[in-house]
């Protein structure tokens, strides 16, 4: 049976590439982000009752999916690339159905803008530009699972990169940019199978481009451009 979804609403942010996302939501909670809905979907009494909760799930397509088919297998970054995992075993994003499920905070319920009612959100790991096919509230009584195991992902979860800013680009943003910028090179973004310390990557960061590089576990940033 062919089943086809219509997008809702675009999240937007800073973040305009995958490369720099946080790797999963609830991560990076300084990011902020915004849902705007669809011209259809900007109802404000679809929203109504939604002040009685503080996160939600975000139900939403890897656009940047561009795969034919699907493997049974992938290779997890923070296994460092080589070592296969079954898919269903990982939240990769390349699977049969390119679809992602993300938890996040709610901040704001803009329920009057020029773009319709707007969720302001914070903690999510989705691109701009995402589409979300799907909105629901989460219910900690039944979403919290504290005695939960997690796998192979446990060994790796508090992998972590000290981040170095040099002063020259302090005086560049504000401290709330330079808050979420370290925040997001600690988390690592680079693939794991990437060990080069000579080896310089680009994030982007709106309205900046930066360059960093990784030696002995700390991020250094080597410059800031304007985009």
């Amino acid at each position: 049976m062919d089943l086809t979804l219509t997008p809702i609403a675009t999240l937007h942010n800073n973040l305009p590439e995958k490369f720099g996302l946080p790797r999963q939501s609830g991560l990076v909670n300084t990011l902020r982000s915004r849902i705007v809905f669809a011209p259809g979907f900007r109802h404000a009494e679809a929203l109504r009752g939604l002040e009685g909760y503080t996160h939600l799930w975000l139900i939403w397509h890897f656009s940047d999916n561009n795969s034919d088919g699907w493997s049974p297998t992938v290779r997890p970054p923070r296994l460092g690339g080589n070592k296969r995992m079954g898919v269903f075993a990982t939240r990769s994003p390349f699977r049969p159905n390119p679809i992602g499920l993300s938890c996040v905070r709610i901040e704001a319920i803009l329920r009057s803008t020029p773009d319709g009612p707007v969720i302001e959100v914070s903690g999510a790991d989705l691109k701009d530009g995402t589409p979300i096919f799907d909105i629901k509230p989460y219910l900690p009584h039944t979403d919290a699972h504290p005695e939960a195991v997690g796998g192979f992902a446990e060994a790796v979860k508090d992998h972590a990169l000290e981040v170095v800013v040099p002063e020259a680009f302090r005086q560049t943003a504000d401290d709330t940019y330079f808050t979420l910028l370290k925040e997001l090179l600690a988390q690592d973004p680079r693939p794991s199978y990437q060990q080069d310390p000579d080896r310089t990557y680009g994030l982007q960061l709106l309205p900046y481009e930066i360059k960093f590089q990784v030696k002995n576990n700390t991020a250094v940033v080597t410059d800031m451009q304007k985009i």
